[in-house]
């Protein structure tokens, strides 16, 4: 499903990612580990598209992602959840969940709300209140409600734990 080759990444230039190779299949866990600073974030931006690779090779499902856009990667079914979550903090529970949804047809965002919802029930709960009163880990539950294909979470929270790992990859 996605493939990362002997990517190359720099920040002008200082070389961050030397080589970077790793694959996963759909319905897989991977975590990343190392120190601060050993290049976790700077690879998931690179697959997110926020950066691109000197060297090396991104394929989401056999398709090229190197000269994709990050909207077109978000359309495609990667959600990049970054360690600041990004949330619209004045903005509802669900009305987050609903400009989240901006990628999909209106007739699909409907039943996505209620997969969310049932999915993680402390949204449900908190449906009305404003996003940026939640707890870290029901803003990364809030930052997934997208049901995407591929989620990318930058340090992620054990509070935004599911009981199943099907949860997020059922084929739907």
């Amino acid at each position: 499903m996605l493939k990362v080759n002997a990517i190359h990444v720099y920040y002008d230039a200082i070389h961050a990612l030397k080589g970077v190779s790793f694959a996963i299949e759909k319905g897989e866990f991977v975590t990343l580990l190392g120190a601060n600073g050993a290049g976790k974030t700077t690879t998931l931006k690179t697959i997110s598209g926020l950066l691109r690779p000197r060297r090396g090779h991104i394929e989401l499902e056999g398709c090229s992602l190197e000269k994709t856009e990050p909207d077109d990667i978000v359309r495609r079914g990667v959600a990049h959840v970054p360690e600041g979550r990004k949330v619209f903090p004045r903005f509802t529970v669900l009305e987050n969940l609903q400009i989240g949804g901006y990628s999909r047809d209106l007739k699909s965002l409907a039943p996505n709300l209620d997969f969310v919802l049932q999915m993680f029930p402390r949204l449900q709960e908190r449906q009305k209140q404003y996003a940026g009163t939640l707890s870290g880990g029901e803003q990364q539950m809030l930052a997934i409600g997208r049901e995407p294909r591929s989620v990318l979470r930058d340090t992620p929270s054990p509070q935004a734990a599911t009981t199943s790992p099907g949860h997020f990859f059922d084929g739907r």
